[in-house]
Formats: structure tokens, sequence, C-alpha cells
């Protein structure tokens, strides 16, 4: 037997370094040839998580049984037309006359089941059309939505704080209802003054309308306060408030009471309260900013029994002080100090009151998000009711945004951080894909460089795992946030 082989047979080497060898980076420049023949491509991409959760919450049904309105449309039935105005709202197209942008984008249009969005004049005859009573309706889906939301991501709070503030809207047209009031940025300019109340927990907004320019009233401010707590969901058990001076009268703090809340209220200094603070008893608060901190039982006029204040006294500057001796033409005696000075229920120290209120400030962020971001500050029309409704689809789109991160909660899934709707748009709507139809279904591809490739994957799951169970839905999520 002959054997015929090599006598240097040493093993074969081993490949070194990867198989697939890396493409050379695309060269792009100033004479790079371009053409309009790409079909079915889309940078809305994101809108697949939204419509899921629309989808899987029952929305379609919820604004068909909720939703009234005497003009029957015929391009698009009542839900389309109200999911298209909410969707651009979301993607950032605050006006109607906007829409023709994305009139012909495949993944807007796949959603509604329409081959193109009708005419700027059709959308206007029907926010035209519905009544000034489709505001209450809205909110009272956002209302539903925020309970089935909670279950599906296992949103258990017990305590909740609800932040109430008002924003001023500078009108710069004859629409109706404009004041010439209360404008810091605009003096002698006519606005709108909405009232808004957040979840400080959540970040989601609870109630709100659009109001007259006018400041609102002590009887407006304390039915705002007891909707907020009707409208809370039913796990929540204790409710702390808290709201700056404009919300300071008899009216709102009965109205905390009878909701059970435990409440913190910024006071105005009036005449008999500055009176009170000059006669209490001071002593240095090492805990605050401020150099001195005491607290006493009063009665303000027309309210029908005392309740705690606590004030806390700031030493004017040098600066401050010429500045008032200057505008009073020293015809009064200038006080050397400044106050701060709430009225609260909360048994804690004062400290800890004034650390608790300080944290409003977050309220002013979120109305500013919505201001900005949701086009709330967008008044389309001249007649007050449809503004009050597009007032509503523009809140309802910011809480869109808030329930999408209920749902992207990072591990450890009871750690909630909130993402603006500015930050949210260029993480998950502003996505670019491609519409794909292969043996009668349709997809959407999008691309493999995407960085958030995994946390879009992990949310698309927890959304197309929520079902219904019982009279509510069974969480997608562990632990729960509480």
């Amino acid at each position: 037997m002959v054997t015929n082989r090599n006598k240097d047979s040493d093993k074969t080497l081993v490949k070194q370094g990867p198989e697939k060898v890396p493409s050379e980076p695309n060269k792009i420049n100033g004479s790079t040839p371009y053409d309009f023949s790409g079909k079915n491509l889309t940078p809305y991409g994101g809108l697949l998580p939204v419509i899921t959760m629309l989808e899987r919450l029952d929305f379609q049904a919820l604004v068909e049984q909720t939703v009234t309105s005497k003009r029957i449309p015929r391009a698009m039935d009542l839900y389309r037309f109200v999911l298209g105005i909410v969707l651009s709202l979301y993607i950032g197209f605050p006006r109607l006359n906007q829409l023709r942008f994305v009139a012909r984008d495949p993944i807007l249009t796949g959603i509604l089941g329409v081959g193109k969005l009708p005419v700027q004049s059709t959308f206007w005859r029907f926010v035209n059309a519905l009544h000034l009573n489709v505001a209450r309706q809205i909110l009272s889906i956002m209302r539903t939505l925020r309970e089935r939301v909670w279950e599906a991501a296992n949103v258990k709070l017990a305590v909740v704080t609800i932040d109430t503030d008002t924003t001023v809207h500078t009108l710069y047209g004859q629409q109706m209802g404009g004041r010439k009031s209360y404008n810091p940025k605009n003096k002698g300019k006519k606005s709108y003054q909405p009232m808004l109340t957040f979840i400080a927990e959540t970040r989601e907004y609870v109630w709100g309308e659009l109001r007259n320019g006018d400041r609102p009233t002590g009887k407006q401010i304390g039915d705002h306060i007891r909707s907020v707590c009707a409208a809370l969901p039913s796990c929540v058990k204790r409710i702390f408030g808290r709201a700056d001076s404009g919300f300071y009268c008899r009216e709102a703090v009965e109205a905390y009471e009878e909701c059970n809340a435990r409440f913190v209220i910024s006071a105005r200094k009036t005449s008999r309260l500055v009176e009170h603070l000059r006669q209490a008893e001071w002593k240095p608060s090492n805990k605050t900013d401020a150099g001195w901190e005491c607290e006493f039982r009063y009665q303000p006029d027309g309210w029908k029994k005392e309740y705690r204040f606590v004030a806390l006294r700031y030493e004017k500057t040098r600066e401050e002080k010429d500045a008032e001796e200057k505008e009073q033409y020293q015809l009064f005696e200038t006080s050397p100090y400044q106050y701060r000075v709430f009225v609260s229920d909360m048994p804690d120290p004062i400290y800890f009151v004034v650390w608790f209120y300080n944290q409003r400030g977050g309220a002013e962020n979120l109305i500013k998000e919505a201001n900005n971001d949701a086009g709330l500050a967008a008044h389309p029309s001249g007649r007050f009711d449809v503004n009050g409704n597009h007032f509503q689809l523009a809140m309802l789109a910011y809480n869109l945004n808030c329930w999408l991160m209920l749902f992207n909660r990072e591990p450890p899934a009871d750690a909630m951080h909130h993402t603006t709707l500015a930050t949210s748009r260029l993480r998950f709507p502003f996505v670019a894909a491609k519409i794909c139809r292969h043996a009668g279904r349709t997809g959407v591809s999008y691309s493999d460089s995407y960085e958030e490739k995994g946390v879009f994957e992990r949310l698309m799951d927890r959304l197309r795992r929520i079902a219904p169970r019982g009279q509510g839905s069974a969480p997608v999520m562990q632990p729960a946030l509480r």
C-alpha cells in the first residue's frame, strides 16, 4: 500500500479577522445624482407603535361611541378625521393647512385607509361642524384611555400629586373670547388663559379647558379641581395638590377638602396678611434658602375657618431696596424683607412644605412642552368652540407621548423618566421606513443601522401583548409602577 501525501502536513491556517469585508462609506457630495423614483418610503415609520397602542386600547370604538357630530363626512368617517388630526399634531403639524405636506405619506394614509388625505377645506368643514361639547367628550375619551393604559402598563399609583396652573396664549387675530388682561410678555394684547392640570408622577394631562383672557373666578377654580379629582384612575387613593397664587381663594381650598386632598397653595400677600407676617414669631431657617421662617393660624376675609400658613423671609439686596424706593418715590416706608407665604393643611415641617411646593415647577415645563411641541398655542379658528376642541385634540396628542413612555419604562420597570415630545419624535416617530408588500401582506422595513432597534422591538413587543381581561387589560410589564 502506497501513501501519497506531502511530508509537510501542517494544519490549515485559521482565517483571521471577519469574513465579510466592510464596504466603503457612501460618497455624497454636491454632484451626487438624485431622482424621485422611490416608492412607499416614509420619514414617519415610528407611527407604527402609536397606532398599535391605540388599536390594542380599542381607541376607534371609543371615539365612535363618544364623539358626536351632525355632519356625516364622505371623504373619511369621523374616526379617521379625528385620528388624522391627532397624528398630525403628534408628528408636529399643528395647522390644518400643513396636512398637505403629508397628504400622500404611505404610512399615514395606510393607517387611515385612504389613498390620499382630503384637502384642507374638507378638514375645516369637519372641524367647524363639531359642537362645543366635543371638548368634554375628548376629555372623557382620555379618562377612559388613561384607565386602560395604567392597567396594561401596570401602573398602580395609590398616591398622586396634581399640579394646576394657567398659561397665557397671545392672540394675533380676531378670535372670539380674546381679552386684554394679564399678559406679562405682550402687554396690552388680547389673549386666552387656559387652565391645565397634570399628574406629577407620570406627567400626564388630566383635565383642562380653554378660557378667555380674564382671570379665572373662584367658582371656576373649584369646579376645575373637582373635575380633576373625578378624572383620576380608580387605583388612586390619596391626592396631593399644588397651585400658585392665581388659585389662592376659598373655593379652591374647599374643593381640595371635598376631594380629601392635601394641598399647598401660594398665598397672595394682602395688607392683613402682611400685618400678620410682621407680628409673627420668626426663627432662623436652616433647611431652606431663606433667612427666617414662621407659621401661624389665619382666617382670610370670607373664609369659613382658620388655616395653617407657613412663610419664609428673605432680606432684600441693596439693588432691590433702591429700585423699590425709586418706584415709590419715597412716599412710603419700604420693608427690608421679602416674603413667601403658603397656605396648607399638611402637618409636615416648614422646610418640607416649601420643598414640596417647589417641585411644582415641573408643571410649567410641561405646559411649555405642550405649547411648543404639541401645538397647544396654535388657535386655528376665529370661533371659540372650534379652538376649544382643537385644544383638547392637542392635549390628546401630548398624552400619546406620555402613555408610550409608560410602556417604554427602562429596567427596573418601576423607574419612570419623562422624555419630551420633541426628543421622542427624534427617537421614534422620525424613523425612515419602507412599506413592503409580499404575499398579500403589508410590512414595514427599517434601517439595519437604527440605533434604537432594541428599544423599538421591546416597545412593540409590550404593545402587541396588550389584551383585554374582564373589564380592563392584563398587565404587560413587571414590576408595577407604584
